[in-house]
């Protein structure tokens, strides 16, 4: 028998190899139009992060190498372009040379895969648009991103491939945005309130994602510049497609396979309605295990093993293919999400009676070493009790609680079949209970009534009006709600009517539901624990205007929100606008946050920040989520580096270098990059295009301005009366001097204004520098910064003396000084020797890694 498949990555690859070990005489040629076989196509995102260091481990195996491990024949370079299947042939073009071959077969696998969709908006073959199919892709994209040295990236795509990609550009150093035209990421992966909470964790990671957006044009020369979406212009210097992916399989029209929307369907033995032709892979339409309805569930993990058990079919094994169940995990920054079966919206579109719980867990023992959390979605059939699906949040091992749902489905368990499950357990693995059973027994109770919950989707919905807010946690934590100290209710309870609405709120879900089962006994007949709690949700009571805890005005300075003493509730938050150069659209973002959730004033204070007044504690949250939708964000204040202002620099007519490009790179490289660095006080920098000195530089703790130094030609100096170079110092050091123009180097500010002066060229070159300070001060006490003998003419040289001054700050400061003091306890000499040489560089990660000024001197 001759069995022909097309197509050389996973499950054309998984086919061919089983098929010869399961009948050696068997023939088999794979026909490829890549290059490559059998690489790790879902590796390709992290190799462009650089997690994975080379393209050769992205290949799994090389043709020569599988055909010598399998005994499989292997063409690459074979795009097939037609398939007759009354002659049981293909014909197959060669991508370079263009010409045409014809193959038989006696069966045909098709296992082509799908790609990237690209979107047909104007600008997509602009240089800086990519996809990421295989691994020249993502060879090409970290290839510029690293060479272009790329700092805005736009990925057009919430799914797995979109995410995954956006994680790793973030690692690379790029500012991504993701956009998609669902009103959720990860659209018919997990339900809405799952994806809403991954959306705020990737704001506060740093990722914006703006959903119910489409991308209408990407905008540029040659390169990328920026792309037009419905949402606004979004600037950034590579586009990402990965709005989904469509299947290979247009070169199959004409052969009466039936297909839907370009995906193979396939029976149960994985075979077409044409005989003798198969699919398997990205490629093929397969069936929903549970539904046992048509579903297209392109995965590697499931493109593997259809390839594997059409094989055996092919072989002649009595087998079927039993369906997917659509299970996935994706790691994003600091959070991962696992998920099989069907959704809560699935499961009622597919005719269950829903019932669902939300349940957050501790992951392991809480006291082992980076315990953290599971937040688990289980979903059941009511009146059966069968588990159809789950989706799992957390830091760590999210895939093994997905895993078990994966068996258990499989299995046709119903939740009881897990109540009593012997999992393993010790500290460093789990819980006592695993939280896997934890979440069904929550599950259990609501279905027999010993709790009685809302959901986070329902509160989302509006559910919780009308309901009074009882806040059950350890300690306060929800302003405006009753608090209910659990350990001390022994009957009723005073300010709670039993038969008024109340909501339980705790940080979990757990207390209260312990809160719950005692009211019940004491006859309060309305309350509903809120499903996950704070941990989870949003919450907030009634709005009631009352003072602010101490706490929580320390917690949200540090957000950059500073408090209006002469209110109980209001704060002025500090919008951080790198040196004050922001863009229009950014500007009518501010202003409209400001109207929505604070007075409607802006002021802007002298680190050129921007400050929303009159923000209630309660829209701390919402506005700080509104301004990072649009890629601003608030802080500014603490013991840290601050940031940076800078002047006009080249827009003004005597500035003498590009501030607002020197100040952006301080500001990504040690605002945004030492932004969890404590230091002794607070660490201000500044940058001025010349010595005219309008941002004082220095009277910061470290000051940067540009510097031209004039080089003077004497051959050329006629020693005129009249000296043009003399008439245009400002400072009045250029003197003549018998005969001939000189100017004092020690005196010498280098404003470059005598440069090109001269008639006949005595002064025409300089060389541009830059002039570092350090140890300045304004404020209460001022302290004028001295600046380093050496003028820096290299700007990375500049960035690391800026570093080494950062890193001197906190490894030799001491707790509640100033850098100006600490400069002159030190000496300057000691100091400046210092920041000229590298062992402030050589001692960094120990120094950042020591528990040092964890409260630190500033106070705003």
């Amino acid at each position: 028998m001759k069995v022909l498949i097309v197509g050389g990555v996973a499950a054309g690859t998984k086919t061919a190899a089983k098929l010869k070990r399961e009948d050696r005489s068997i023939e088999v040629l794979v026909l490829t139009k890549d290059e490559d076989i059998s690489y790790a196509g879902c590796g390709l995102p992290y190799y462009v992060g650089g997690m994975i260091a080379s393209r050769e481990e992205l290949i799994v195996n090389t043709p020569q190498k599988y055909s010598g491990l399998t005994g499989v024949s292997v063409e690459t370079g074979k795009e097939v372009i037609a398939v007759n299947a009354a002659e049981k042939t293909v014909t197959a073009q060669d991508v370079k040379s263009g010409e045409k071959t014809e193959y038989t077969y006696d069966r045909l696998v098709i296992a082509t895969g799908a790609s990237p969709a690209v979107l047909p908006i104007p600008g997509k073959d602009l240089l800086g648009v990519f996809k990421m199919r295989t691994p020249d892709d993502a060879v090409t994209m970290r290839s510029y991103v690293e060479e272009q040295n790329v700092k805005k990236a736009v990925v057009i795509g919430a799914g797995f491939i979109g995410l995954e990609v956006a994680e790793n550009l973030k690692a690379k150093g790029v500012k991504v945005t993701v956009i998609d035209f669902a009103n959720q990421l990860l659209p018919n992966i997990v339900d809405y309130e799952i994806a809403l909470y991954i959306k705020k964790h990737l704001l506060k990671e740093g990722i914006r994602v703006i959903t119910g957006t489409k991308g209408e044009e990407i905008l540029g020369t040659k390169r990328v510049s920026a792309i037009r979406t419905s949402a606004g212009t979004l600037n950034c210097e590579m586009v990402v497609m990965a709005a989904g992916i469509r299947p290979n399989t247009a070169f199959l029209d004409g052969t009466g396979i039936e297909m839907f929307k370009g995906t193979i369907k396939v029976d149960s033995s994985l075979k077409t309605t044409v005989d003798d032709i198969y699919a398997v892979g990205d490629c093929a339409m397969v069936t929903n295990r549970i539904t046992k309805e048509a579903q297209w569930s392109p995965m590697g993990s499931s493109a593997n093993m259809e390839g594997r058990t059409l094989a055996q079919i092919l072989a002649g094994e009595k087998k079927a293919y039993p369906g997917v169940l659509g299970t996935g995990v994706v790691k994003l920054p600091n959070l991962n999400c696992g998920r099989t079966g069907l959704t809560e919206v699935q499961a009622k579109a597919a005719g269950y009676d829903v019932i669902t719980a939300l349940v957050p867990t501790d992951d392991k023992a809480h006291y082992y070493p980076d315990a953290s959390f599971f937040i688990t979605k289980i979903i059941a059939d009511k009146a059966s009790h069968k588990l159809l699906g789950v989706q799992v949040l957390g830091t760590g091992a999210v895939d093994k609680m997905t895993d078990i749902a994966v068996m258990g489905i499989n299995m046709g368990a119903v939740l009881e079949d897990f109540e009593n499950a012997d999992f393993a357990y010790a500290p460093p693995f789990s819980t006592a209970i695993h939280p896997f059973v934890q979440a069904v027994y929550v599950l259990l109770n609501k279905l027999n009534g010993t709790i009685v919950s809302m959901t986070p989707a329902e509160y989302l919905e509006g559910k919780a009006e009308g309901y009074k807010v009882v806040d059950v946690g350890l300690e306060p934590s929800v302003r405006g709600a009753v608090y209910v100290n659990l350990a001390s209710v022994n009957g009723e309870i005073p300010g709670l009517e039993k038969e008024e609405k109340l909501l339980l709120v705790c940080a979990k879900g757990k207390r209260g539901y312990f809160l719950q089962n005692r009211m019940r006994y004491y006859g309060y007949k309305n309350t509903v624990v809120l499903e996950g709690s704070t941990f989870f949700n949003d919450v907030k009571a009634e709005a009631l205007v009352e003072q602010v805890s101490a706490e929580e005005i320390t917690r949200v300075k540090a957000l950059g929100f500073l408090h209006d003493k002469r209110t109980p509730d209001k704060f002025n938050g500090r919008v951080i606008t790198r040196n004050g150069k922001i863009t229009a659209e950014e500007a009518r973002t501010i202003a409209e946050a400001a109207e929505m959730f604070g007075s409607g004033e802006v002021t802007m204070t002298s680190r050129l920040t921007m400050e929303i007044q009159g923000v209630s504690f309660e829209n701390i949250e919402p506005l700080r989520e509104y301004l990072m939708q649009a890629g601003l964000e608030t802080g500014g204040t603490g013991s840290k580096v601050r940031p940076v202002v800078s002047c006009k620099g080249t827009t003004c007519q005597y500035g003498l270098i590009d501030t607002f490009a020197l100040s952006e790179e301080i500001h990504e490289r040690f605002y945004h990059g030492f932004n969890t660095v404590k230091l002794p006080h607070k660490f201000k920098i500044a940058v001025g295009g010349c010595p005219n000195n309008c941002v004082k530089p220095d009277l910061n703790d470290l000051g940067i301005i540009g510097q031209k130094i004039p080089q003077i030609s004497l051959e050329k100096c006629r020693g005129c009366k009249v000296c043009q170079i003399e008439n245009v110092c400002p400072i009045q050091i250029a003197k003549v001097e018998d005969g001939k123009i000189a100017i004092d180097e020690n005196l010498c500010n280098h404003c470059g204004r005598c440069v090109g002066k001269c008639p006949f060229k005595a002064i025409e070159d300089s060389i541009t520098g830059y002039r570092v300070y350090i140890g300045g001060r304004w404020g209460k006490k001022v302290a004028q910064g001295r600046y380093l003998d050496k003028v820096f003419t290299d700007k990375n040289e500049v960035l690391d003396v800026v570093e080494k001054a950062i890193l001197l700050f906190r490894e030799q400061g001491i707790t509640g000084e100033r850098f100006a003091d600490t400069v002159a306890r030190l000496g300057f000499e000691n100091v400046q020797e210092q920041l000229l040489e590298d062992g402030l560089l050589e001692r960094k990660a120990e120094n950042i890694a020591a528990q040092k000024h964890l409260k630190g001197g500033a106070t705003c």
